[in-house]
């Protein structure tokens, strides 16, 4: 039998509006378990992004049981850390860290959370042409997830031409050749024009979050013939997805992802099986009548 007493965290920037701690909250609570999960925002803190290493040691030495990590720190954190499992070393990005028998393992969720959030949202759409912007640590997850659910090809796109070359590179090593290619935001309306029809937009960038309010792209640039896909989900109605849905687009916004993900890192976190179910139904709650998870 587990214990039932829990602290956790998560580590990022402009964190405060985070969804996280009352998704893990209530599930844990359904499940008898005293459950602590503390936001660490590297603003309010007045440290850079470079210092998650020495926020990962202070918690493992103050005895949380485990850590989310998000923007900007899911690839700086890697070298932090003690052993990676399988899928995030080969994303090259963490997300969740768990600390067992005093070392620092880090996983993956995000890809599985937007894996399971795509399937759900947009279950019947083409994926001939997957047009991806962002190749951060959230891009590298929901690329590998959209080839494993049988794109024919991502283009990553970048403002960083190098960090859209090396996603792509890892992206083909591991799905097989052909499956990716790099490109910059110049070729974008290109792009977009050739997926028309056959297949669509993930964004995974952090335009659209609070601190971050905007479009990723020009507004012109959207018809009805792509789908539309985000993972920043506060707020769930980005303008992102306003401009999409007002354009025709089918769109799956950034909840499923957030809830998934969720999930799986508490299992990880806990060894106990959360209610994904049950934890959309919050979600749709604590997110506000605006835009209820479909």
């Amino acid at each position: 039998m587990g214990k039932d007493s829990y602290l956790v965290g998560l580590i990022g920037s402009g964190i405060g509006p985070s969804l996280s701690p009352a998704l893990h909250h209530r599930e844990a609570g359904r499940q008898g378990l005293r459950y602590l999960y503390r936001i660490i925002d590297i603003d309010t803190l007045g440290v850079p992004p470079e210092a998650v290493g020495d926020l990962v040691r202070a918690a493992r030495d103050l005895g949380f049981d485990g850590l989310n990590i998000t923007h900007p720190c899911k690839q700086l954190v890697i070298e932090h850390l003690d052993a990676l499992a399988p899928q995030a070393e080969a994303l090259g990005a963490v997300n969740t860290v768990v600390f067992e028998d005093g070392r620092a393992v880090g996983h993956n969720t995000d890809v599985t959370g937007f894996a399971a959030s795509f399937a759900r949202g947009l279950p019947d759409v083409p994926l001939d042409r997957v047009v991806q912007l962002g190749a951060g640590g959230a891009g590298a997850a929901v690329a590998h997830a959209v080839l494993t659910l049988g794109a024919g090809r991502v283009t990553v796109v970048d403002a960083l031409p190098e960090r859209a070359t090396a996603l792509a590179d890892a992206l083909n090593a591991h799905f097989g050749p052909g499956r990716a290619g790099p490109a910059g935001p110049e070729l974008l309306a290109d792009l977009l024009a050739k997926a028309d029809g056959v297949g669509g937009l993930v964004h995974a960038t952090p335009t659209g979050m609070a601190a971050h309010p905007g479009l990723p792209l020009p507004a012109e640039l959207l018809h009805p013939g792509l789908w539309v896909a985000e993972v920043v989900y506060r707020p769930l109605e980005t303008e992102l997805l306003r401009t999409a849905r007002a354009a025709g687009c089918a769109v799956l916004d950034g909840g499923g992802m957030a809830v998934f993900q969720a999930a799986d890192a508490f299992r990880l976190f806990t060894g106990r099986e959360p209610d994904s179910a049950r934890m959309l139904a919050d979600f749709a709650e604590l997110a506000g009548p605006a835009r209820a998870l479909r």
